[in-house]
This record gives structure tokens, C-alpha cells and sequence, in this order.
């Protein structure tokens, strides 16, 4: 438990959509960062981490499904150096948010946190309304 949290956002993606390819480079560049940010996080006793990650629409996935439904995709060389290990914190998400219809609010009152490191892919959608989405709830 502490102040700060380390949310790594809908990194766990299978690469099978229309935009997959054009999106695969721009992840690739930020794979090796986000390495030692969650490093980083693991290390620090001050600093939670949290993975939020789309269900794609699949109610039943359990999170570990999903993790590996990426592993089995196009580009596991951009999951793999970034797949949650045991014991973390792990939400998935219907939308765009990481806050909207998640418990993450709740989860992080619990933890104490009053500052958040928002990392992951897609940053004009999913990061951005998450950034929005956390400054009016004071974060």
C-alpha cells in the first residue's frame, strides 16, 4: 500500500484488428521503457501496480485469458516483456477509461493512492480519458 500506483493500460493486446499494424511500431518503441517502469514498481515498496486491460467484449475472460489470448497473438514479442506476474493487481474495462465502470476507484481509496503514473498504448483514447478521468476524481 501507498500513495503512488504505476497503471499499465491495455498493454495486453493480440494485434488482430484493423489498426494492429500501424499501431505494433508505436508499441514497440515504449515496450523497453515500460519495462523498467514496471521494474521500477516492483521494486519499490511506495509504489503499486495496477494492470487495466480491455476484455475485448468477452464477459467470461478471466484476466489470465486474456493475457494469454496476447501471448497467442501477432505480436508477443510486445506482450511478453510486459505480462503481469503473480500477485498483481489486475481490472478489466468495457471503454476508453480505466475508471469508467471498473472498481479501480474503489481499489485505489483502499490502497491510500493520491498520485497515478499512467502507462500503456493508445494514448489519444484509453490514456487520455483515463488522465481526464483521474484529475476530476483528484488524482
Amino acid at each position: 500500500m501507498s500513495d503512488t500506483a504505476l497503471v499499465v493500460v491495455d498493454m495486453l493486446n493480440a494485434y488482430r484488428h484493423e489498426d494492429a499494424e500501424l499501431l505494433a511500431p508505436n508499441v514497440a518503441a515504449i515496450v523497453d521503457p515500460l519495462v523498467g517502469l514496471i521494474d521500477d514498481a516492483h521494486d519499490r515498496e511506495n509504489v503499486d501496480l495496477i494492470y487495466v486491460n480491455d476484455n475485448y467484449g468477452d464477459f467470461t475472460a478471466q484476466f489470465s485469458d486474456i493475457v494469454a489470448a496476447a501471448l497467442a497473438g501477432e505480436h508477443p514479442d510486445l506482450v511478453r516483456p510486459i505480462a503481469p506476474a503473480d500477485g498483481c493487481l489486475l481490472l478489466t474495462k468495457v471503454r476508453h477509461s480505466v475508471f469508467y465502470a471498473t472498481a479501480l476507484d474503489y481499489l485505489l481509496g483502499r490502497l491510500g493512492t493520491r498520485r497515478l503514473i499512467l502507462a500503456g498504448q493508445v494514448t489519444e483514447q484509453c490514456i487520455l480519458y483515463s488522465a481526464l478521468d483521474a484529475y476530476v476524481r483528484h488524482f
